[in-house]
């Protein structure tokens, strides 16, 4: 095949010229600089490095929930932050699931009740709300806790239901921002190996902020961040 006449894939994400400061006693201290980078649809990444270098703004930033400065960030080549609030919001429900260091479930809910709540939101049915999360709950091993409240379930459950939640939609994208921060040794092992199996099967894009280096040594990629610049490592 004649290389030259080859078409490369567009990139599933694109970040473009990306800039985040924030103010400190009236000084401006820059965390993001002039990021570039791409992303292939089913990639995983892991973002590394030291508390304070910018891993998690980067991830908020990736995910909406905050907006840059200054820069563009493309899902199949439309930039999203020139999306309208009710489109964004749209936008973010379906297509990316985010699961933090603190899950923030719902305590007064049962886990079924919780995983149903993004597929509410979408306008789903709750017989076909319940559907979809009782398959999720039971793909992350909790199919027996389905009606259990959170907080009777161990920290290790907790995540999984909201490993389960951030899923239930089948977004094209997992953001996770030190997933298993909280967890011991056996838990952690257990969401790692959960976080690379939803990749092969749903070939999900993942992206994951975390000082557990052997959750990063999951990633096929790992970046940190070095003076505002994105840095592969």
């Amino acid at each position: 095949m004649d290389n030259q006449n080859r078409v490369e894939p567009e990139p599933f994400i694109h970040v473009a010229d990306l800039w985040k400061s924030y103010s400190d006693s009236g000084v401006q201290i820059d965390i993001l600089k002039a990021v570039d980078f791409d992303i292939a649809l089913g990639e995983t990444v892991a973002v590394v490095g030291a508390s304070g270098i910018g891993k998690s703004t980067l991830l908020h930033l990736l995910g909406t929930l905050d907006q840059p400065d200054k820069g563009k960030l493309f899902f199949r080549n439309e930039d999203v932050y020139s999306f309208e609030n009710v489109r964004l919001a749209k936008f973010r429900n379906e297509s990316i699931g985010f699961v933090f260091q603190f899950h923030h479930l719902l305590p007064e809910f049962s886990a079924l009740e919780n995983v149903m709540v993004p597929s509410l939101i979408k306008g789903d049915t709750k017989k076909a709300a319940r559907f979809r999360a009782e398959s999720f709950l039971v793909r992350v091993g909790l199919g027996e806790r389905l009606n259990h409240k959170v907080t009777d379930l161990s920290g290790g459950e907790q995540q999984r239901v909201a490993l389960a939640r951030a899923l239930v939609l089948e977004p094209p994208v997992l953001l996770a921002d030190e997933p298993t921060g909280n967890l011991d040794i056996k838990n952690s092992e257990q969401i790692h190996e959960l976080l690379m199996q939803l990749n092969r099967e749903l070939r999900m894009t993942l992206i994951v902020v975390t000082h557990n280096m052997e959750l990063a040594n999951y990633m096929a990629r790992r970046v940190t961040i070095s003076d505002g610049k994105l840095v592969e490592t």
